[in-house]
């Protein structure tokens, strides 16, 4: 192939084009920057996103209308980019070596070398190197890392050009986009084309760990965007407050000891029932409680009550948000399979597992669901969720169909939990130090050394 090139610039020569060996220098530089050029708007392409560009035709900058009309023929303008650097590289072959090898052949007379043959070859050797090296130095690298870098200003500033080369090749691109489709076509490749893709949800967590890492994301940025993702995946009974701990109004009861117990907990709605939950008969707001006198002779309850929704237990909570949203009433009761209210869900409940702990001036102060409270030990509420423990203990406690710390405590013990039950899993053991209700309110975690695994 390097015969075939010194033929070429020979014959070229011969045939009445005589060029100056500086005006060939001169070219073969120019066809380095042109390759650059072509490599520099592919990778700013490539890497800018259209809402970028969308924000820089907004602020009227310096050809971002250029900018844009490529972005929204990105296969086309991609197609005259790579078309570009394949022009621009093959001429360069033609053009440099031969242009340099001449350069060099005083050079290599002065030294000795005489014999066409040497000059021949030691002209390729380093013609060639220096070529190459300034192809990918000038022609692939630099050009290529400063897109990736500066997308947004490189994109732009290649832009007038780019439309120009775009109408100037489209009848090229056109059947060499033809006949790629044909060849795709023949080894079986059909469908929508692209150069992009979609971000699937782990690829956008990665990116999240990414900009993080580099200082893009505060915690509380990178904390709330992955509680985002992990939002869409929980459901009801995950976020539900339990039955065991709910509160309710008994309507046998008289009207002034209700009225004590709603002094006491200081909740805003309650729940209530002809004996128990599963006698529900509505519920009560506390706004209505003090707007009225209930004390009164000849007060019924029944008057205020509101009607009460309910979902299974196993609904997303993005349709519970969706529900409360429309229902307009910010606690839902939570049935089983069987139809039996196993919790309550509040607007508080959902939202808390995106922004985090919401307490009020009521709330009273509760541990964290989690606590490490040694080298290897942890204390764990029972209703702490299954997969929230995995995270921070990191064991593998894992089981279909239980969601608590304290049903898994239940189900792997295969009784009513009693204080001082032990349970083994992997990679730790886990004691029962506080029940109430036949419930484990409170389980020690202990991390087996390794030489107990």
């Amino acid at each position: 192939m390097t015969g075939s090139i010194f033929v070429l610039a020979e014959s070229t020569s011969a045939s009445g084009i005589e060029l100056s060996q500086w005006t060939w220098l001169g070219l073969a530089a120019f066809l380095v920057i042109l390759n650059g050029f072509f490599v520099a708007a592919e990778f700013a392409l490539v890497k800018v996103r259209i809402s970028q560009i969308d924000r820089m035709v907004e602020e009227n900058l310096p050809f971002a209308k250029s900018a844009h009309w490529l972005a929204v023929r990105m296969d086309h303008s991609l197609s005259a980019c790579q078309l570009g650097i394949t022009m621009a590289s093959l001429a360069l072959g033609y053009v440099g070596e031969p242009a340099f090898a001449e350069l060099l052949k005083p050079i290599f007379k002065m030294v000795g070398v005489n014999s066409d043959k040497w000059l021949h070859f030691w002209g390729f050797v380093v013609s060639f190197s220096v070529i190459t090296s300034l192809h990918l130095v000038i022609g692939e690298q630099a050009p290529k890392i400063f897109a990736i870098r500066r997308p947004q200003n490189m994109v732009r500033w290649c832009a007038p050009l780019m439309v120009f080369f775009f109408y100037l090749l489209f009848p090229f691109m056109y059947v060499l986009n033809w006949a790629t489709e044909v060849f795709l076509k023949l080894v079986g490749l059909t469908g929508g084309g692209g150069h992009g893709s979609v971000h699937t949800e782990d690829e956008i967590k990665a990116v999240l760990r990414e900009s993080y890492f580099h200082q893009q994301l505060t915690d509380s940025e990178h904390a709330l965007l992955n509680r985002v993702f992990e939002f869409d995946d929980l459901l009801c009974r995950e976020v539900m407050l339990p039955r065991s701990d709910i509160q309710i109004l008994d309507i046998n009861l008289p009207m002034n000891e209700l009225m004590d117990i709603v002094r006491e907990t200081k909740h805003t709605r309650y729940p209530v029932c002809d004996g128990s939950l599963d006698s529900l008969l509505g519920v009560v707001h506390i706004k209505d409680l003090v707007a009225l006198d209930v004390l009164q002779p000849g007060f019924n309850l029944f008057t205020i009550l509101r009607e009460p929704k309910k979902v299974p237990d196993g609904m997303p909570i993005t349709l519970v948000l969706s529900t409360i949203q429309k229902s307009r009433q910010l606690m839902t009761f939570v049935v089983d399979e069987y139809g039996i209210i196993v919790g309550v869900c509040t607007l508080e409940n959902v939202l808390e597992k995106i922004v985090g702990p919401v307490d009020d001036e009521f709330d009273s102060v509760t541990q964290p669901l989690i606590q490490k409270v040694g080298n290897r030990e942890y204390l764990v509420q029972g209703s702490a969720q299954i997969k929230d423990v995995e995270k921070e203990v990191d064991i593998s406690i894992n089981k279909e169909g239980i969601d608590t710390v304290a049903g898994i405590i239940m189900d792997k013990g295969g009784k009513v939990p009693e204080v001082g039950d032990k349970v083994e899993f992997d990679k730790a053991i886990a004691e029962v130090i506080e029940v109430s209700h036949d419930h484990a309110d409170k389980i020690r975690f202990v991390l087996k050394d390794d030489s107990d695994s």
